[in-house]
């Protein structure tokens, strides 16, 4: 089985060619980037991420992002290890909760012994080659020693390349209109749907098991690890991850990593932490997949108080921008990207935190949520209404201003969900009727920092009952009043010239 799997991986061939795709789901990408002194990017490595978006039998869906790091391999192969088995007969619509949950468990088992039984081979033969270049070794010369420790030493460069690595894991699975999310590491996910009262919730699925988790580090010092240094070190042989897929540097020689070296077992694991179940039933949203490098390069460019907030308000005027959720999910990554890469070259306070981002995967899966018709906005009314992220003063880690405007498919109100908690008010008239626009302000509870938009909220002023009328082309006078934005960012750019009207 082991030999079957090495020559599947090599043949580039896959378990699941003859699966469907969802079409109810869009992947938006980007490479690594690291920037230079001039502004402009290159990339470091290749991508290292991968996904997975199948459609199964029995009204089965599975959606996965896998984060890769030190090549790509760990990723592909879970991904398509985890799709054999969990969609090639395994699951029906009969099975109960507990049911799929030790499915998935032992999905993720599989996954995590099938890979090593790949690299089984390559790690004996460094494990020999390894003891070969013992000094003790007194049967050849210095001369012959040395020449044949070149090729020994160059051997093991490939074989290192060859079974390192490994990758964390986001996974949903869709059965019987229930939300399963299993997660292995530092990926994330988001569900935004309507509520039966009439609001949308935004809610984070899980946490991080990451170094930073109070309950990881507990698991980590019942097995006699010291937590505190694990805290303060920030990385576990690279990683913040603390379970992840693969890297046998962590599962078999963890005895030989300082912070882990006194740990009575497997510190790092596999085991994936399963969410559920969230019942879909009469629901319309969205679900959302993200790798740690999107989350990661949104959360440096702009902090980690309202993340959730703004990708979610994204991909909303996306949704109402595009008509395919491929083109959604590419323009929100895209996005993202470049306001990282503004925030680098503009020299600021967090440009410090933006020299440099990794991989980045986000995966929307669509929950009776209308597309654009056309490639334009839409919603019941048949009007266009306009999608607005204002000037914020303030990029500091602890306090992050955010006003945004969200085009809605209905007239309802967006709050936070279990991690946050959010007011709303009503955003900018529109003839006829109130725009279904929103303005959201968010007070993150575990950071205890509010957010609110810069100064008095008079970029966005109301004209209260006196509606615009549209002129004969059907454009209205303008409507927002950029003096509170001249001001801001002449106070904040006070060399090198104003901004704005002379």
């Amino acid at each position: 089985m082991a030999a079957q799997r090495r020559n599947l991986m090599q043949s580039h061939q896959s378990w699941t060619d003859d699966l469907p795709l969802c079409e109810m789901c869009g992947v938006g990408t980007a490479t690594n980037c690291v920037y230079g002194s001039d502004g402009k990017g290159s990339q470091i490595h290749p991508n290292e991420d991968g996904h997975l978006r199948f459609r199964g039998e029995d009204g089965c869906f599975l959606y996965g992002v896998f984060n890769g790091y030190d090549g790509s391999r760990v990723a592909s192969f879970a991904s398509q290890c985890l799709t054999a088995e969990l969609l090639l007969g395994q699951l029906n619509s009969s099975h109960s909760d507990s049911d799929v949950r030790r499915i998935l468990t032992q999905a993720f088992d599989v996954v995590e012994k099938s890979y090593f039984e790949t690299i089984d081979d390559a790690l004996a033969e460094k494990a020999n080659l390894s003891n070969y270049l013992l000094p003790h070794n007194e049967n050849l010369s210095f001369h012959q020693l040395s020449a044949q420790g070149q090729k020994v030493q160059e051997r093991l460069k490939e074989l290192e390349l060859e079974v390192s690595g490994g990758a964390t894991a986001v996974v949903a699975l869709i059965l019987n209109d229930k939300l399963y999310i299993a997660s292995v590491g530092t990926n994330r996910a988001l569900l935004c749907k309507s509520s039966s009262d009439g609001q949308n919730q935004v809610l984070q699925i899980g946490r991080a098991h990451n170094t930073e988790n109070e309950e990881e580090l507990q698991r980590l010092a019942a097995l006699g690890v010291d937590s505190a240094r694990v805290r303060q070190a920030g990385l576990i042989s690279g990683q913040s991850s603390t379970r992840r897929l693969g890297d046998y540097r962590v599962k078999f020689n963890y005895t030989d990593i300082d912070l882990l070296s006194v740990a009575k077992g497997k510190p790092v694991i596999s085991e994936p932490e399963i969410h559920g179940v969230q019942s879909l039933e009469n629901v319309t949203g969205f679900l959302l997949l993200m790798s740690e490098g999107l989350i990661n390069a949104l959360e440096s460019a702009h902090g980690p108080e309202q993340a959730n907030q703004e990708i979610v308000a994204m991909v909303a005027a996306e949704l109402a921008l595009q008509n395919s959720l491929e083109a959604v999910a590419q323009s929100v990554v895209e996005r993202i990207k470049r306001l990282h890469h503004d925030v680098y070259v503009s020299g600021r306070q967090r440009a410090t935190f933006c020299s440099r981002h990794e991989d980045m995967t986000l995966l929307i899966r669509t929950l009776d949520y209308p597309l654009a018709e056309g490639g334009t906005p839409t919603n019941p009314s048949g009007r266009i209404y306009p999608v607005s992220v204002p000037y914020s003063n303030s990029l500091s880690t602890s306090k992050t201003s955010v006003m945004l405007s969200l085009v809605m498919p209905s007239q309802n109100t967006l709050t936070n969900g279990t991690n946050t908690a959010s007011t709303l008010e009503e955003g900018t008239p529109t003839p006829g009727s109130q725009s279904p626009t929103a303005t959201l302000q968010s007070t993150n509870t575990q950071t205890q920092s509010s957010s609110s938009s810069s100064g008095d909220g008079s970029l966005f002023r109301q004209r209260g009952s006196q509606a615009a009328q549209p002129d004969e082309t059907g454009r209205v006078p303008p409507y927002v009043d950029f003096t509170q934005f001249y001001r801001l960012w002449g106070s904040d750019h006070s060399e090198g010239g104003g901004l704005g009207p002379q």
